[in-house]
């Protein structure tokens, strides 16, 4: 009997797995804490009374989001520990996601973990501020204020330019093409000339310890680099989207992989975002 109620959870459970770990991954930036508070859910769901729910995507949800505030609590401690910049782990994605690209991800580090729950419910998700409430404990009035603050610190993070999918993807292609090769005219070309770069390496592997800003900083490094490449080679893996931008895997001359992404607007690279921390990585492999 308990061998079929278990199977019988994990049955509904199943294909509701994507969905939450698509808020859990939103609420955290981490693929590995997001999927641990999806298993943590499941157990609770083997353990629930579940003929008492009404709405199983909607308890799981709740529970979720609520393990995910938790969690929100530790993690922001370790990242005050974090050597480098700290970017949310990569998520390679075949379509382009644009709910919430890498930009906006980033933004999200900035509220409090109630403002975050409650931007991502309503904005992203689309849920009614009284389920929001249910979800995170609060009365619609206070989620309505939540959301509003979020909005109004993330606005700037929502994608404001569209580029057609194909073009964003040629461009990335290009940047690939230039930075490995040293051509140093063609990746001027694609620049903006406030490009920043951010490199997350979390103190496992080279990289720059501040964010980089201004297209002289930029190609100054990018040269520096093409010199590293010219050496120790860099393998295109596979070119889509990450985080909901253009961008590349690549296998670099350490046997390590790396994730770069790239903010495009109006045709010109205003963003590169590098991951090389191979503990953000694992997923990938």
């Amino acid at each position: 009997m308990t061998d079929t109620r278990h199977e019988d959870a994990a049955a509904e459970f199943d294909p509701l797995r994507p969905r939450l770990m698509r808020v859990a991954y939103r609420m955290l930036g981490s693929v590995a804490d997001a999927e641990d508070m999806v298993q943590e859910a499941f157990i609770r769901w083997m353990g629930a009374d579940r003929s008492a729910v009404r709405e199983p995507e909607a308890f799981l949800r709740r529970t979720v989001t609520r393990l995910c505030l938790d969690q929100l609590k530790s993690a922001r401690r370790q990242r005050e520990t974090y050597i480098g910049p700290w970017l949310p782990d990569p998520v390679v994605e075949e379509e382009q996601e644009e709910d919430v690209t890498l930009p906006l991800m980033l933004a999200l580090e900035r509220l409090s973990p109630l403002e975050r729950a409650a931007f991502l419910l309503h904005d992203v998700f689309g849920l009614g501020f009284e389920e929001v409430a249910a979800t995170i404990q609060r009365d619609p009035a206070a989620c309505r204020q939540l959301a509003s603050r979020a909005r109004t610190h993330v606005r700037e993070a929502r994608p404001r330019f569209q580029i057609e999918k194909q073009k964003s993807l040629e461009i990335a292609e290009a940047f690939f093409t230039a930075s490995r090769s040293g051509d140093m005219k063609a990746l001027g070309a694609m620049l903006a000339a406030d490009v920043s770069v951010h490199a997350d390496g979390g103190g496992k592997r080279p990289a720059a310890m501040k964010a980089i800003f201004g297209f002289d900083a930029v190609m100054k490094v990018h040269q520096s680099l093409a010199v590293l490449f010219q050496k120790h080679g860099s393998k295109l893996v596979h070119a889509g989207f990450i985080n909901g931008l253009p961008g590349f895997v690549t296998l670099e001359g350490d046997g390590e992989l790396q994730t770069t992404a790239l903010d495009i607007e109006d045709g010109k690279v205003t963003a590169i975002y590098v991951v090389r921390n191979p503990d953000k990585l694992k997923h990938l492999h």
